[in-house]
């Protein structure tokens, strides 16, 4: 597996800005759509959450596409950091995985009016999904900004 540093990523550079922008975009839909549910107000919820699905889906692409052209990158953080770091990104990718057919299932049930079903799985979703969403902008900040050489 190829490993390179913030520095090597050249005319690839842009793609962590736009990833953790479409996840802290996401992140902000989600507070909002909740909200919205919250005070009943269905239709603005409705296109809140779909927003934050789109937002989501063009993250994926986003992210697929870079790391298929440019492999790992490397944290640079040394001592305590390291777990910390490890420990985030690890729970933010095993929960990004998890979330992908929550997220589906979640939409679906409500597209179909199963409402009753869809608030089931989405008191489960959303704060997962909030989660993975908060975290891929840690993850960013940590691995290009905070912790560089």
């Amino acid at each position: 597996m190829l490993l390179i540093t913030p520095g090597q990523l050249g005319k690839y550079a842009i793609y962590p800005v736009i990833d953790a922008a479409l996840n802290g975009t996401s992140g902000v839909l989600l507070l909002i759509g909740r909200n919205f549910i919250v005070r009943g107000r269905m239709a603005a919820h409705r296109a809140c959450m779909i927003a934050a699905v789109v937002t989501s889906s063009l993250f994926l692409t986003s992210y697929v596409y870079f790391h298929a052209h440019v492999g790992s990158v490397h944290f640079q953080g040394q001592g305590m950091v390291r777990p910390v770091y490890y420990t985030i990104l690890i729970s933010h990718v095993i929960l990004a995985i998890v979330i992908v057919p929550m997220v589906i299932v979640t939409l679906s049930r409500a597209l179909r009016e199963r409402f009753d079903r869809h608030r089931d799985i989405a008191r489960w979703t959303w704060p997962l999904w909030m989660y993975v969403s908060v975290t891929g902008v840690i993850v960013y900040f940590m691995l290009y900004h905070w912790f560089t050489a």
